[in-house]
């Protein structure tokens, strides 16, 4: 997606700090589409719409999608809503909240998206106060505040709630003392807003209110329908993938009308949340199992020039402390012979037996040039003649978390070898900057990140060292 973002606009990992949105009086430009996925509770809907007619966030602006999800009876527009508001259905093929959000981003209008569940009452600077960061910088995914309270049909009054959401007054609506806040407050308290979050700001982000620009909503990829719990999580991921910043806006609220969807079956919850997860967001790591598999999304992929030593080269990958690794052989790789030839004198002999050798290897494949998948985190280049211990690839991805980088360069006396992070380098594509200037780069000539790839034992004190520096990234992996 094109930026329009300012110059000076850069965000540095997910320090937001440095952006400045306007404040005080001002006049917005951008267009904003509340979708808003439902399934029956009319009388909810009416109070949700009620709180979004009193909003600040100019009328020409705004507009709202009731996304049906299989209502019976049908939803239907109830007189006090906002003006430009209307019901749509979901594409065909789908159903449950990822299709429904997808099919109301595909009908929207507007240049940002803010999603918004339909129990969710929010006061009258919601929309707004998400907006002004949106008009600081296009690449931001915004998460509105909420509290959880105890509430049952009828207990307000739609036109008492506009009245009430319109005076600025819809925080005593609820005692906050009888209400919950959601669990990512503790992540944000403890990082600064996520301003000193690392490489997983992302997973704060929750379906109930969010909102991002819908060119990068795309470039994301959108929701995944396939999960129809979780799927806030693993598009959160797949906008960190993108290059998205997370920005914790709590300078509105809103409350939840009755608990979290998950608290009624906790444990099945998760257990049914696990795996999807785990399969699709190889950064959360207390939810995918330290298994020797595979996974869909594997960890790293891993490119490396194919020649007559990469044969061990690749080996030493596919058995180190990383199984969750996709190899890619550079080459170029000649068609079957089928007619009469002497295999011994082919000219394609090498390639033919490299690829022979990995034929069956489900975790290796063959490319003339490295493709990019934006769903694996981080991309790896070693040379052919690296010989990498077995704790090579973990040690270059825990070194790159823990000094929080976006490319590591190694000078090896056997090549250049490098890792890159995805999400860094989708967001510098973005800004048309280098990685260096929104993640960090480090080039390293010695020492044990450089033995580690060509196969020397590390002494004690490295030893020591890198035995520490990967338990520090695994606690603050589960944390």
């Amino acid at each position: 997606m094109p930026s329009t973002a300012r110059a000076d606009a850069n965000v540095r990992r997910n320090d937001y700090g440095t952006l400045a949105p306007p404040s005080g009086e001002w006049t917005p430009h951008l267009s904003v589409s509340v979708v808003v996925p439902a399934q029956g509770r009319q009388e909810r809907l009416d109070v949700v719409l009620a709180a979004l007619a009193a909003q600040s966030y100019p009328e020409e602006l705004l507009e709202v999608l009731i996304v049906d999800d299989g209502s019976d009876p049908a939803l239907r527009l109830p007189e006090l809503r906002p003006a430009h508001t209307r019901i749509v259905l979901p594409l065909p093929g789908g159903w449950a909240s990822a299709h429904a959000t997808n099919s109301g981003v595909e009908h929207c209008e507007g240049e940002v998206v803010l999603r918004l569940d339909s129990d969710m009452l929010v006061f009258t600077d919601h929309v707004e106060s998400q907006m002004r960061w949106h008009h600081a910088a296009d690449y931001l995914a915004v998460l509105g505040h909420k509290r959880f309270v105890d509430y049952r049909p009828g207990d307000l009054d739609p036109h008492e709630v506009y009245d009430r959401v319109k005076a600025g007054d819809a925080a005593s609506l609820f005692r906050v003392e009888d209400s919950q806040p959601q669990w990512i407050e503790a992540i944000i308290d403890r990082t600064d807003g996520l301003k000193d979050a690392d490489h997983r700001a992302f997973r704060v982000l929750v379906g109930a209110t969010f909102s991002v620009p819908r060119a990068l909503y795309r470039a994301a990829g959108g929701m995944d329908e396939d999960v129809l719990l979780g799927s806030d999580t693993i598009f959160g991921y797949r906008l960190h993938q993108a290059g998205a910043v997370f920005v914790p806006d709590t300078g509105s609220s809103s409350w939840h009308l009755g608990p979290r969807q998950i608290a009624a079956r906790g444990d099945l919850a998760k257990r049914y949340r696990r795996p999807h997860i785990a399969n699709r967001v190889p950064e959360l790591d207390a939810k995918r199992p330290r298994a020797a598999r595979g996974w869909d999304t594997p960890l790293a992929s891993v490119f490396v020039e194919a020649g007559p030593e990469a044969e061990t080269c690749v080996d030493k990958i596919l058995t180190g402390t990383v199984p969750d690794v996709r190899v890619t052989l550079l080459g170029r790789w000649p068609e079957p012979h089928h007619e009469r030839h002497a295999p011994l004198d082919d000219p394609d002999l090498e390639a033919r037996l490299l690829a022979e050798s990995f034929r069956g290897e489900p975790r290796v494949r063959f490319a003339t040039e490295a493709e990019d998948d934006p769903a694996v985190p981080y991309r790896i280049w070693l040379p052919a003649k690296a010989e990498p211990r077995s704790d090579a690839i973990e040690a270059l991805i825990a070194h790159a978390n823990e000094a929080r980088l976006g490319r590591l360069e190694l000078a090896l006396p056997e090549g250049e070898a490098a890792l890159v992070r995805t999400a860094a380098a989708a967001r510098a594509a973005h800004l048309g900057a280098d990685i260096a200037d929104v993640w960090g780069a480090e080039r390293v000539t010695e020492g044990p990140l450089v033995d580690a790839l060509r196969g020397v034992r590390p002494s004690a004190v490295d030893r020591s060292s890198q035995d520490g520096l990967v338990r520090r990234v695994l606690r603050r992996m589960r944390g």
